[in-house]
């Protein structure tokens, strides 16, 4: 007698060419998923650099001229999964187009030991964000802020005389400029362009 077991039926050609097309499916959605995850941060410079989805634009040197029309510009500060308290020190400031002004927030670490975060940033209306730029700013790289301590954080900004030119804009008196504070993934923080140097000045809280 044959100690072989029973022999697996064999595939029928629909049914290999089913099993090929599953493998390929798992293939592509590994994949997508991926390239989904790859794509944030690549999303998030982008938008940082050209102003695209409301997102502001670093500049290497502030306008050579500063316009007679003024705007409101509005501070919003947030902080997610993070021991800290981050508040804006105005909650807005008149500017003319063209001038370039400070903005100071406040973060606090309430917690026993050293905490980095990361801001990120946008303004709204959206149409706004390739006009509003920045000099320096604490958003540029991480932050590690240590326990139970309070820094002062300014932002050196200006809004580009062309925003009186464009139609999207031009009628828009107000422009809100908002940040979020979220825990650092990782400590490589990216070059800084060369910038005004406007450095955050810590102090013991409390």
């Amino acid at each position: 007698m044959s100690s072989n077991g029973p022999s697996r039926p064999q595939l029928t050609p629909v049914q290999k060419r089913n099993r090929r097309l599953a493998a390929i499916c798992g293939m592509t959605f590994i994949g997508m998923v991926g390239a989904a995850y790859a794509a944030v941060p690549i999303y998030k410079a982008f938008c940082q650099v050209t102003g695209f989805d409301g997102a502001t634009r670093r500049a290497a040197a502030a306008p050579d001229k500063v316009l007679g029309k003024t705007l409101l510009i509005r501070f919003d500060a947030n902080v997610r999964d993070l021991p800290w308290d981050f508040v804006a020190e105005q909650t807005a400031q008149t500017v003319k187009i063209g001038e370039t002004k400070v903005a100071l927030f406040k973060v606090t670490n309430h917690s026993d030991k050293p905490v980095t975060g990361r801001a990120v940033f946008n303004v709204v209306p959206e149409q706004a964000g390739p006009y509003f730029q920045k000099l320096s700013c604490f958003c540029f790289s991480d932050q590690t802020i240590p326990a139970h301590t309070t820094v002062e954080m300014p932002v050196l900004y200006f809004v580009d005389p062309k925003y009186a030119e464009d139609f999207e804009t031009r009628g828009k008196p107000e422009v809100t400029l908002s940040y979020t504070f979220y825990r650092a993934v990782d400590s490589v923080a990216p070059k800084q362009a060369a910038t005004t140097s406007v450095q955050p000045v810590a102090r013991r809280a409390g």
